[in-house]
């Protein structure tokens, strides 16, 4: 059996979440890959994998990542489409990370991009759903995250405004956040439930937005990592699971049992118990999804999870930092792109490096990505540069 060898990051790239943003899908994506083989202080790489959901539905783009390759400077080098649905950027960086780790590389890099704006977003992302038994009757993502939270009130009666603070810290993280969308728009959670109505019962402030972006990672093996960086970020596990497809097959709608499987594999992988994670960058695409996150992993009990956003136990100074720079509520939710936005974040937490958001001393970091309604979800586990891997 091949032994795998520890991995790092040594390079970090994003460019600001807009609305609209007129650069191309190719463009931005090189811009992002540029920034971080820069940041990196290299000029070549093993292998690039792309993260991306919708450039073949809004853009009639396919073959994305030899495309950015050869804007980037990089044609030659391994390029591969990587999809998980919402959870592509995920997909790819765990690509990057088994490429480097296995030894088939020494240098990959996982480039996220999405530009949702456009075109009509809302029917391709339904495509994530089955579109025999799902689409086919009108069932949509945001319709399905709304039956979960009505269900979810329906079940454990918190407070009306109990998930509208998931979108407050969000928004009060982003406003320090150069690369996020809304830096300028605190909320309340009067606010929140003002917002009109998207499905009932999620408003308009209960979801993420359309719109564009892209970011990069560079990883390296970790014995090599300070030849790129004097910080570099140790990636301890990427882990996977699945659940039954629909929701209407689960057993319980509720529980998403493939983000406990993905956290306790990576958990596992990496020697460390649930205690050790000093903040969770989660899915957070609906406030109903950002909950229900918490309580499958084990932050809080079954019913609860809301009470750790009302009690402020999800704020940068809390027990469990969620959404540190905005999450994908606030920062944006550019599909392909978001787990790499998050991983740059976690690179900049864990290096003391995320200015006014700058938690106090994290050392271990946890990454949850969801494909679907909770049916694929992946798992990534990382440590700051003090961290000892094993080599």
């Amino acid at each position: 059996m091949k032994v795998m060898r520890p991995v790092s990051i040594v390079g970090i790239g994003q460019i600001p979440v807009q609305r609209h943003s007129t650069a191309g899908l190719r463009s931005m994506a090189a811009e992002a890959v540029c920034l971080a083989l820069h940041d990196a202080g290299i000029e070549q790489v093993d292998a690039l994998y792309a993260g991306n959901m919708l450039a073949d539905e809004l853009q009639n783009q396919k073959h994305l990542a030899a495309l950015i390759a050869d804007e980037a400077g990089l044609a030659g080098v391994e390029a591969i489409d990587v999809s998980a649905a919402t959870a592509a950027g995920a997909a790819a960086l765990r690509l990057a990370y088994l490429a480097v780790s296995s030894g088939e590389a020494d240098l990959a890099v996982a480039v996220g991009v999405e530009k949702m704006s456009d075109g009509i977003a809302t029917p391709a992302l339904a495509k994530a759903l089955d579109a025999e038994r799902e689409v086919a009757d009108g069932k949509t993502l945001v319709g399905q995250n709304a039956w979960l939270m009505a269900r979810y009130f329906e079940t454990y009666r918190p407070p009306a405004d109990a998930l509208a603070y998931f979108s407050v810290n969000a928004h009060a993280n982003a406003r320090h956040n150069p690369y996020a969308l809304f830096q300028d728009r605190p909320l309340t959670p009067e606010d929140v439930l003002a917002s009109r109505f998207i499905v009932p019962p999620i408003r308009l402030l209960d979801c993420s937005p359309i719109c564009d972006g892209a970011a990069a990672v560079v990883l390296a093996p970790s014995e090599r990592a300070r030849m790129y960086t004097a910080h570099p970020v140790h990636l301890l596990a990427s882990s996977v699971a699945t659940d039954r497809f629909r929701l209407d097959d689960r057993s319980d709608p509720l529980f998403l049992t493939a983000a406990q499987r993905s956290a306790r594999l990576a958990l596992q992988r990496a020697g460390l118990q649930l205690q050790d994670v000093d903040f969770f960058e989660l899915h957070d695409a609906f406030s109903i999804m950002a909950c229900l996150l918490l309580e499958a992993v084990g932050f809080a009990e079954r019913g609860q999870g809301w009470k750790l956003a009302v009690e402020g136990e999800i704020g940068l100074h809390g027990r469990i930092p969620v959404a540190t720079m905005g999450g994908l509520k606030a920062r944006g939710h550019p599909i392909g792109a978001t787990a790499l936005y998050q991983t740059c974040e976690i690179v900049l937490q864990l290096t003391g490096r995320a200015g006014p958001n700058q938690l106090a001393d994290p050392h271990i970091a946890m990454l949850q990505s969801v494909g679907g309604v909770g049916t694929t979800v992946l798992t990534h586990l990382f440590a700051g540069p003090d961290h000892r891997p094993v080599l």
